[in-house]
């Protein structure tokens, strides 16, 4: 009994080195693994993940890397018995943590999803699934809108969608429809559709000349369509950077927007760039929120103490930081990589260049939408001060989760200079960001959002939805029949659908 305790120890201890040769022991029965992704037959995402932590034979977390030995396998069965096809991923995050993942791309059956460190069962591993898996393009909603939210544990509200919506009561569409296409049809300055839900399918019509980026909002209503069935509702979605509902001006109008403002008063909703990088994720995205947090592999310690900053020309600021970097060279490595808003400058402000402990955000046209990305990062972020914002910016505080500057840039060299003698404050910084990005802006919280806004909104609308005159229904794209049918089990056991 005694020889046979010690081999089940010495089992599930493994040795490995982390940063600076030193030794220590890796308990892979109290390493945790967690998150969405272990239940994929609950709640269908475009790209499934959980998180493992380390922890050693004492029950100490570990916070640094421990290497590139863990690995996850996902295997099931097809319609066709068949071998399920599956991409799985893992992310250092370099604090003794990684992001596993894994995408699907038809219906799997007997899932077993498999942990291992350096080929040991890790925690509870297998996982065994007990319900199908569907891919991201099977429709299968698992109910209504507030059964997929308590199922996926979401927020009821937030005070960003309550704080947006408390001017609208009792709202009519075809009145408001009518003031918004009198308003903002202007064909090559402004552009916007209306949409329409019904029956748990989308319809809308779009007004203005450039109208291409209706296929952001069309992508995101198929995946919520997919996976939930959303109330009958009809919204009107600005198609532009720069938000629109001047809320001096009466009757205020109900726009959603991508992007708010101090003197605006649009709803607003995940940016265009988030919510294709949730939804095309190990797709034809190169950047989302879990990849991003795997460029940590360089320790605080040896990152360089300059403000970084790479950027095209879409504000005269950004030109104005080039400036100053060029006069504080030991506090700024900035360049601008493309010019188009001041091509008769680029001669002054050139070259451009291709695309270090702090990271300098400026706005662009409007707010950079590149924001969450710097923020799941492991560097400090210095943000200009801005009356424009994403959803989730009025979560955040100066100081807290990034080091604010003025518009002008007047402070900015001093911010730089205040960072280099704070290190461990700016480091606390600068983790209190990735830590709100890591319980905030995940995939799960994408739609989470999306599914609390449409919800408030189905409130607030007076009359009966319709499909109105001149509408094109967008067809949800169905399953790639290369990789079998969806066959999904709740459609087939719902004899009214």
């Amino acid at each position: 009994m005694k020889w046979e305790g010690i081999f089940g120890v010495l089992f599930f201890c493994v040795f490995c080195c982390v940063e600076g040769g030193k030794k220590i022991k890796i308990d892979v029965k109290r390493t945790k693994v967690y998150g969405p992704g272990l239940q994929p037959d609950k709640i269908a995402y475009p790209v499934q993940y959980f998180f493992i932590e380390v922890f050693d034979i004492k029950g100490n977390r570990i916070n640094k890397s421990v290497g590139n030995a863990f690995k996850v396998q996902v295997e099931g069965e097809t319609n066709r018995g068949t071998l399920c096809r599956v991409w799985t991923q893992v992310l250092d995050r370099y604090d003794g943590s990684y992001i596993a993942r894994y995408r699907t791309y038809q219906t799997c059956k007997g899932t077993s999803i498999h942990v291992l460190y350096n080929n040991q069962q890790v925690a509870d591993s297998p996982y065994k699934i007990e319900g199908p898996i569907y891919a991201e393009d099977c429709y299968c909603p698992v109910g209504d809108i507030k059964t997929w939210q308590d199922m996926a544990g979401c927020p009821a509200t937030y005070p960003q969608i309550h704080q947006d919506l408390l001017p609208f009561h009792d709202v009519e569409l075809g009145e408001v429809l009518q003031h918004a296409t009198k308003r903002f049809n202007q064909a090559g300055a402004r552009s916007f559709c209306n949409y329409v839900i019904k029956e748990n399918k989308v319809y809308r019509k779009c007004y203005g000349q450039h109208v291409g980026f209706n296929m952001f909002m069309d992508n995101m209503l198929h995946s919520l369509v997919r996976k939930m069935r959303l109330p009958d509702i009809e919204f009107i979605t600005n198609l532009g950077d720069w938000p629109l509902v001047n809320p001096k001006e009466e009757p205020l109008i109900p726009i959603f927007s991508w992007c708010g403002s101090e003197d605006t008063a649009d709803i607003v909703m995940p940016t265009y760039d988030i919510t294709e990088a949730t939804l095309e994720m190990m797709g034809r995205v190169t950047l989302d929120l879990l990849s991003v947090q795997s460029n940590n592999d360089i320790p605080w310690s040896k990152k360089k103490s300059q403000g970084f900053w790479r950027g095209r020309d879409s504000r005269r600021e950004r030109l104005d930081l080039i400036d100053l970097a060029r006069e504080h060279k030991h506090l700024f490595n900035a360049s601008l990589t493309n010019f188009f808003f001041f091509k008769d400058e680029e001669e002054k402000y050139g070259p451009k260049e291709k695309h270090y402990k702090y990271q300098v955000n400026i706005d662009g046209t409007v707010a950079a939408y590149r924001f969450p990305y710097l923020l799941g990062g492991s560097s400090i972020v210095l943000k200009q001060d801005s009356p424009y914002y994403e959803y989730f910016y009025h979560d955040l505080e100066p100081y807290i989760h990034y080091v604010p500057f003025k518009r002008d840039l007047s402070d900015l060299v001093e911010k730089i200079e205040w960072a280099r003698s704070n290190d461990e404050k700016v480091q606390e910084i600068a983790r209190n960001g990735r830590l709100y990005v890591q319980e905030n802006l995940m995939p799960k919280d994408i739609y989470c959002y999306h599914a609390a806004l449409f919800t408030e909104w189905s409130k607030r609308l007076k009359s009966q939805v319709e499909v109105r005159e001149g509408m094109e229904h967008i067809p949800t794209p169905e399953n790639e029949k290369r990789f079998g049918d969806c066959q999904c089990h709740r459609l087939r056991n719902r004899d009214e659908l």
